[in-house]
This record gives C-alpha cells, structure tokens and sequence, in this order.
C-alpha cells in the first residue's frame, strides 16, 4: 500500500494509507463477511444487475462507514469519473462526476492498490466546492470484468481514525469476489449473445437456401420464355446462374479477404452485383432501372447492403414484378446526414398483389435498415405496383 506524493502542499497529511499498517485492528465479524459474499452470490445467479448496489450496501455496514459509493470510470478519454449506488449521507450525489486525474479515485486508479485519506478537501478543492466534508474515506479499486481497475469503492468515515487493517482486508477480498462475479456474468451474456446469433444464422440460412432454390426456378423459366433455342437457353442460363453464385458470395456474415469476388466500393456497383443475375443475354439489365449518385461504402456497410437489396430482388422474383412481367427503378439522392433510395415496382398485371403478413426475409429487411443502417423504411402499395423508401445514415454506409 504505498502513499500518493505528488509534488503539492498537504499530500503527505491527505493520503495516510501507511496509517492502516499500524492501527489496531478491531475485532471481525467472519460470519457477516461470509454471508455478504453469499448474498453476492445469490445476485449474480439471480439479479445480477443488484449485485453493485448490494455490495455498496454491505460495505457500508461491514464498515460502519456514513457513506460508501462507486466511482466508475466512464472512460480513459473522457477522465471522468461518475458515482454510482450511493449508501448513506451523501446519496444526494448520486449519478454526480468528477475529475479522474484529481481526485482521491484517481490516486487510487493511479497506485493500483488500496488508499486512505484523511480530509481530501484540503487537497482536491472540487470537493469543498461542493460542500463535502470527508474526515476519512477509504478507496478500493475495483476490477469490473477489466484487467485494469475500471473504478473504486469509496467508503467514508464520520470521524478520523476510523478505519484500521481489518476493515481494508475485507474490501479488497469483497471487492475481488465482485470483480469475479462481474466477469462471469459478462461471460454468460457473451455466450447467450453468441447462441442467439447463431440461432439467427441458421435460421437465416435456411431462409436463404429456400430462395436459392425459388430464385434457381425463376430464372430457369425466365430464361426459356426468352430463348429462341436449347443452346441459347443453355447460354443465358449458365450465366445467370454464374451471376447469382457472385452475388451470394456478397450476401456473408463473415466476408473472406482472400474471396475472389471482387466488392464494389460504392452503392451502385453493389447494386449492380445484385442485379446481375437478372441481365438478358445481351448483358444489358432486364427490367431494371439503376440510377443515382456514386455513394461510398464500407467493408462492413457491404454485406448489409447486399443482404437487403438480395432479399427485395427475391422477393420480386418469388411475389413480384419480376414474376409478373413487371419493372423495378432503383433510385437514389442524398439528403443531409442521410441517403434516400427508392424501390419502385411495376406491375403489368392491373393491381398489385399486397401480402397479407410479413415473413423472415421482411423481418431481415427491417432489422438490416434500422439496426445496421439506423434508418427506415416506408411501403406504399398502389394499383400497379409496390414503391418502397429506404432512408440510410451516410456515416453508417461509409463503415
């Protein structure tokens, strides 16, 4: 435990930590401390978004302090501290910050090891500016699920020479059983996250298997109302099929460096990769119209851009104008902060057939535009035809 001494008047008389070395050490209370760490337990299997505040809770008492609280960091750029879970007098404080690089957390952050302090105050004016008196507070630091403290435990004292060797040994025992139990929770919810995802990837999956199939048959009678004869047929089939295999190679979770498909760097070459599968045998676009300003995308923007333009060309396929002898305009403009882009069908057919509910591929459509892209869509379903608007944030195109 060694003392803070920097170069200020009054440090050596604030930061008194070597005192708890030679204190007498008051009598112990094992079995309170062994059923705080069983209540600890108990949070951490059953509420464990209770477990901080209860562990301030039990600080206090453990220690007989007036007041205990935590001092999280919010960040290493921000060099804030905010109190959190406040017990006590100064609960009035709660959700209050303050200086990481002047206060007595920040000593504490700084030496990696238990403190005490005698009348900060006198050193760290902030805090008699706001009217705080501390007679003596004693910091832990805490390691929340972080190899490096992330925060303390601060516990106050109503007079000086309250605290003494036995009360430190049990904060930083305590405090260790946190630090534990917050990393395990923060484990579990990595693991469910991961199971969920992957629950969501086979589902998905399986969703896209089943269009690959619709889209295959699509494209088989698309290509033999068009050709004139087997070989032809033979030839428009075989590339389109080509052009879907690169297309899917776009519509990835995980996207390969080494993949030889080469990706579009804007909205219109990924556009155009979409939409390959669905050229003449000419190379010319079959009732697609594509048009607007070049729009820069990033590696991790791409996938989630194919994904939705993939899924509203199945759909026209399977449901669509590209079943019903129709027409699709792809449209684009920018708006500030924000790219518009419209998806306007056509049909040929006198009224356009409007679903009754939604499946998995609307449900990946929706979560790819508000949860990636933080934008949103709009339907508009007229007599001949299905317009829909996607409004996608600039800044999240470009990541």
């Amino acid at each position: 435990m060694g003392d803070f001494d920097p170069a200020k008047p009054d440090s050596d008389r604030v930061y008194i930590t070597r005192e708890l070395l030679t204190r007498p050490v008051g009598r112990s209370d094992p079995t309170r401390e062994k059923a705080t760490l069983l209540d600890l337990a108990y949070q951490m299997s059953n509420a464990p978004d209770q477990i901080l505040p209860r562990f301030v809770q039990h600080a206090l008492a453990i220690t007989g302090g007036a007041s205990a609280g935590l001092s999280l960091l919010d960040s290493e750029e921000t060099k804030t501290f905010r109190w959190c879970y406040l017990q006590g007098e100064l609960t009035v404080f709660e959700g209050a910050e303050t200086p990481r690089d002047d206060s007595p957390c920040g000593t504490t952050l700084d030496q990696n090891a238990t403190v005490l302090a005698s009348h900060p105050e006198r050193f760290h004016t902030w805090i008699a500016e706001a009217g705080i008196v501390v007679p003596e507070v004693l910091l832990v630091p805490l390691y929340l699920g972080s190899r490096a403290p992330t925060g303390t435990l601060w516990i106050v004292a109503a007079r000086e020479g309250h605290f003494d060797g036995g009360h430190a040994r049990a904060m930083i025992e305590i405090a260790a059983f946190v630090g534990i139990a917050i990393e395990l929770i923060k484990g579990r919810d990595r693991l469910t996250e991961a199971l969920d995802q992957q629950a969501l990837v086979a589902r998905e999956m399986g969703h896209r298997l089943n269009n690959l199939f619709a889209i295959t048959d699509g494209l088989i009678r698309l290509s033999a109302r068009q050709a004139a004869t087997p070989a032809e047929m033979e030839r428009a089939l075989v590339g389109r099929l080509h052009a879907l295999a690169r297309a899917n190679a776009l519509v990835r979770r995980d996207l390969s460096r080494t993949c030889s498909v080469s990706l579009p760097a804007d909205l219109g070459g990924i556009l155009e990769a979409i939409m390959a599968p669905y050229r003449d045998s000419s190379g010319a676009m079959l009732r697609f119209a594509v048009d607007g300003p070049h729009v820069a995308c990033g590696e991790r923007s791409i996938n989630g851009i194919a994904l939705l333009f993939y899924e509203l060309a199945t759909n026209a396929l399977k449901y669509g104008a590209l079943q019903r002898e129709g027409c699709i305009a792809i449209t684009w403009h920018e708006e500030p902060g924000e790219v518009v882009v419209s998806w306007a069908e056509r049909f040929c057919a006198s009224e356009a057939p409007k679903p009754e509910a939604g499946g998995f591929g609307t449900t990946l459509i929706e979560t790819t535009v508000v949860k990636q892209f933080g934008g949103s869509l709009d339907y508009e379903w007229i007599e001949h035809g299905l317009t829909i608007t996607i409004r996608l944030q600039t800044a999240r195109l470009a990541m």
